[in-house]
């Protein structure tokens, strides 16, 4: 049960990162959605990725928070109506996670175990957020590049 109330928070805050117009908003959500990952590793077992994941996640909100605020334009404020629609988007998209579960482990993997995968295959997770977390750093230097260009 409580697996399945973290997915849903999950999906909701994912929704809510990428579809908030205010920058402090769609951070926050993605801390949100940062923290229920890594809690969802925690009660998986995997101790390791969760604090990995944890960590990785307040490197990325330090470095997209600053970049937000210095990018964005300030919108007027969100409508409730546009936030009770992204909420309910969230929740019709984590539907499966709560009535479709998987059942027991069948088949070649039946050997390891999440927590071992998790572990072993962790490589190419680093990997891969490293590849994202270069990429928005890049994206930043270049638009303020591009943004102090433009000023002179």
């Amino acid at each position: 049960m409580i697996l399945e109330l973290l997915s849903v928070g999950l999906v909701i805050s994912a929704c809510l990162a990428i579809f908030l117009d205010e920058a402090v908003y769609s951070v926050a959500a993605l801390a949100g959605t940062f923290f229920l990952t890594s809690m969802l590793y925690a009660l998986s077992g995997a101790v390791f990725v969760a604090v990995f994941q944890f960590a990785v996640g307040a490197g990325t909100l330090a470095i997209l928070f600053l970049a937000g605020e210095m990018l964005s334009e300030k919108p007027a404020k969100v409508p409730q109506k546009n936030l009770l629609s992204l909420v309910a988007v969230g929740v019709l998209l984590s539907l499966p996670a709560i009535f479709l579960s998987v059942s027991g482990q069948t088949g070649v993997f039946s050997a390891i175990s999440f927590e071992e995968a998790l572990w072993d295959l962790r490589a190419m997770d680093v990997v891969l957020q490293g590849f994202v977390i270069m990429t928005v750093a890049l994206g930043i230097v270049i638009i303020l590049h591009e943004k102090r260009k433009g000023g002179k």
